[in-house]
């Protein structure tokens, strides 16, 4: 049986990384179109036109439109196709990533993917996520290959709000569990498709775990400080790459099923991705009939660096039954990554899983606070 690990062309990282794209994409090309979003490009833009003009390459900045729409890609691909783009550059967030990764796929190019915030592990990835102009999700779409090349700048990392690093934890949290789920079932896993996981696919999983617990709490403060230090350093790196790669070469399970539910709570703050993942990573534990270490251990992470361990802290408060019914029901949809779990898994049993893990939650914070 093959095993198959799939992966970025290059991953570069480091405070001041960024001056060093003009020597990656000669490379790659000679006419770049760069695409990100407004904060993204006047954070970088110079630096990156300065480092591209060094290798006599030439340079079109283009703003994102804000929402990886057809639309939106149709347009930015227009414009990379009438520039003569063979690069495509794409810098910033989810959706801009998503979108310029896109424009390279349907034009046969290289693209050089610039990650600003530490906020998911996607930009990695062999796949974007497509919305309507009004934001809805419409499809996961596979790409032909992962990205050419991701250069990671810390320093810029650093400057954006904590906030968005912890997030970026919170998805990272999930590779480990999801992953563990994935190999104990035997169920092909991740884009690969293989039932075979690599070797290295699982110690990267592992490295990511270790890693949050290790570094996420320094890093979170180090960041508030807009600095980086070899913790920013360490969960800017299992945030991006190592998670990344975990969750492509191993797959989804409860934890981001539970998300996609809790989607349609009522909820009085508008939750990042990560944070909400976070809270689905509980839920998993409890369903799956996890070790009460491990549950502790985790919720013990996420206490420490901010993300939620209960309902209220995703701004739902004192839910309906049949709120939490319906938000268990989503996450059993069929297609849903949930039934990745080694045994069948009902509506009932998420429901049951997410009461739990709230009460576990709420017991605690008050714990903590006494």
């Amino acid at each position: 049986m093959s095993r198959t690990l799939i992966s970025p062309g290059k991953y570069i990282q480091g405070a001041g990384a960024i001056m060093e794209i003009g020597v990656q994409s000669a490379k790659l090309g000679s006419s770049a179109f760069v695409v990100g979003g407004r904060t993204a490009l006047s954070m970088c833009g110079q630096s990156i036109a300065a480092s591209l003009a060094e290798q006599q390459i030439a340079c079109r900045q283009e703003i994102f439109g804000g929402v990886s729409s057809r639309s939106e890609i149709g347009r930015l691909k227009q414009l990379a196709q009438a520039n003569g783009a063979d690069l495509v550059i794409v810098v910033g967030g989810g959706m801009a990533i998503d979108a310029g990764k896109v424009v390279a796929h349907e034009m046969k190019v290289p693209v050089i993917v610039v990650p600003t915030i530490a906020t998911t592990n996607a930009p990695c990835s062999a796949m974007s996520v497509i919305y309507t102009d009004a934001g809805e999700l419409v499809e996961y779409l596979p790409l032909n290959k992962n990205p050419d090349c991701v250069l990671v700048d810390t320093h810029s990392v650093a400057q954006s709000p904590a906030r968005f690093l912890v997030a970026g934890m919170g998805d990272a949290l999930a590779t480990f569990w999801e992953a563990d789920t994935c190999v104990r079932s035997g169920l092909a896993r991740g884009i690969t498709g293989t039932t075979c996981p690599t070797l290295a696919a699982l110690a990267l999983a592992r490295l990511t775990y270790d890693t949050l617990l290790e570094s996420g709490l320094q890093a979170r403060l180090a960041v508030e400080r807009k600095v980086v230090t070899p913790a920013v350093e360490a969960i800017v790196e299992a945030n991006t790459l190592t998670s990344g790669l975990g969750f492509e070469n191993l797959g989804h399970a409860g934890a981001h099923s539970i998300h996609n539910g809790l989607l349609t709570a009522n909820s009085s703050d508008r939750k990042m991705h990560g944070e909400i993942v976070a809270f689905g990573v509980l839920v998993q534990l409890v369903l799956e009939g996890r070790a009460a270490a491990a549950i502790r251990e985790v919720q013990e992470f996420c206490h420490s660096v901010g993300l939620p361990i209960c309902l209220a802290d995703l701004g739902i408060s004192n839910p309906h039954a049949a709120e939490i019914r319906g938000v268990a029901e989503v996450a059993c949809a069929e297609g849903e990554s949930i039934h990745s779990t080694w045994f069948p898994v009902a509506a009932a049993d998420v429901e049951a899983a997410i009461w739990t893990a709230d009460a576990l939650g709420d017991h605690f914070k008050k714990n903590a606070r006494s």
